[in-house]
Formats: structure tokens, C-alpha cells, sequence
């Protein structure tokens, strides 16, 4: 006799996928279970990389002690715009102490000495990953041991959209005469790995030795890697 309390072996498969579909569209579009949020929400579009050669867009910012910055202020210096976010494993793997040296560290403290103006960006949004307060934001520069010429909270995004900035850990270098001349990567290894540091090619530093001794920078521009930046 056919024992028709059990649903056929065929149907409880498929309400077997569609509870895992459940679970999943559940992960994907907020808080799990146990409370992690998984996803912060609807994507945002990506702004466009800026093209390298072009006179770069004017800005003034405020920095996390009251000073004001601007494209025009650093005329006649070379500038670097490195977008960061504290938290995020990519940004981390560049701060990270590896015999005692950081990546990001050393080449702020090397090239400001050279002369160049180094502004830290965060444009973070309130409520997002990496958002800090501009206290909290020069705690994480003391103890991280880093030096940049000012650190810039970029919260509302716009110096951000303005430069087409889309990861964390993500570069631009500005000429003396104010000309785009870098726009990408910090280095060719797209990994959270610190490890990976020793053996990567840094762009950043390339870009930055090229354009002080007044030659041609060979590679102008990369695709960013990391973090999407929290706007």
C-alpha cells in the first residue's frame, strides 16, 4: 500500500533548495541569524577612474584638526591622495608591522621628507565601515605610526566622488603644475596578505621616484583593488 503521509522524495528535494535559497537571499540582504551583518545595504555605482594627464580636479578639505587643504595650496609640490579606511583587511595589510616596518608608513615619511604632501582620505560615511570621528581618526594615525601630512574626513564623499575613488587602499598623484599623473593601485598584489609586500611592484613608489627625478612615469594608471569605499 503507497503511503501517502510522506510527501514524494522529489518534492521534499525541491523545499529542500528552497529553504537554502531562503537562507541565503536572507545572508545576502541583511543580518543573519546570528546577528552578522552580512551586506550594508544597496550597491552603490562605482565612480569613473580619472584619466591620467588631465589637470586634476580643484578641491578644498578640511583636515581632522580644523586645516584647510586645497588643489591650489599645493601648487608647485607633488601630492599624493591615498584613500583609506581603517578597517578594512586591505588597508591593514599596508599599515600592518612586518619586521617592524609598515608599508604606508614608510613611504609617507620617506617622501614627505622629499618634499611631497601626503593627504590621507577617508570617505567613509556615517554609519559605515571605517567612519571615525576626527579624534578617532588621529588616534589610529598615532598608533598606527603613520605620517601623512593631514588626514582629510571625507564623510559626505565628495572629494571621494570627485576623484573617482572606489577602494581602500587607492591612489592619485598630483604633479607640481597640477596635472593628474598617477591613478590606481598601491602594487600589483591583489591580495589582504601582508606577506605578499615584499614581493609586489609598488606603483605608488615607481610613480612617485619617476616623477621627482623628472622622468616619465611608465605606468600611469592601474586598476584599484580592495575594499569598496563606504560612501
Amino acid at each position: 500500500m503507497t503511503d501517502t503521509t510522506r510527501p514524494p522524495r522529489r518534492s521534499r528535494r525541491i523545499r529542500i533548495i528552497a529553504a537554502v535559497a531562503g537562507a541565503t537571499l536572507l545572508l545576502v540582504g541583511g543580518v543573519a541569524a546570528a546577528g552578522v551583518l552580512i551586506d550594508e545595504g544597496p550597491a552603490v555605482p562605482r565612480p569613473a577612474l580619472l584619466p591620467v594627464g588631465d589637470p586634476a580636479p580643484a578641491f578644498t578639505a578640511t583636515d581632522t584638526r580644523g586645516g584647510s587643504h586645497s588643489l591650489t595650496g599645493y601648487a608647485g609640490k607633488w601630492l599624493v591622495l591615498e584613500w583609506v579606511n581603517h578597517e578594512c583587511p586591505y588597508t591593514k595589510k599596508h599599515y600592518a608591522l612586518v619586521d617592524g616596518v609598515g608599508n604606508t608608513q614608510a613611504m609617507q615619511k620617506e617622501y614627505t621628507k622629499r618634499g611631497v604632501a601626503w593627504l590621507s582620505v577617508v570617505s567613509s560615511g556615517p554609519g559605515k565601515q571605517g567612519y571615525t570621528t576626527a579624534a578617532e581618526a588621529d588616534e589610529l594615525t598615532r598608533e598606527k605610526g603613520a605620517a601623512p601630512t593631514a588626514v582629510i574626513r571625507d564623510t559626505a564623499g565628495v572629494l571621494g566622488r570627485l576623484y573617482g575613488a572606489r577602494n581602500t587602499p587607492q591612489y592619485a598623484i598630483v604633479d607640481p603644475d597640477g596635472i593628474l599623473r598617477y591613478v590606481g593601485a598601491i602594487d600589483d598584489k591583489r591580495t589582504a596578505r601582508s606577506k605578499d609586500i615584499a614581493g609586489a611592484t609598488n606603483y605608488v613608489r615607481a610613480a612617485l621616484d619617476s616623477g621627482l627625478a623628472g622622468k616619465p612615469i611608465a605606468i600611469a594608471q592601474t586598476q584599484p583593488y580592495g575594499c569598496d569605499v563606504k560612501y
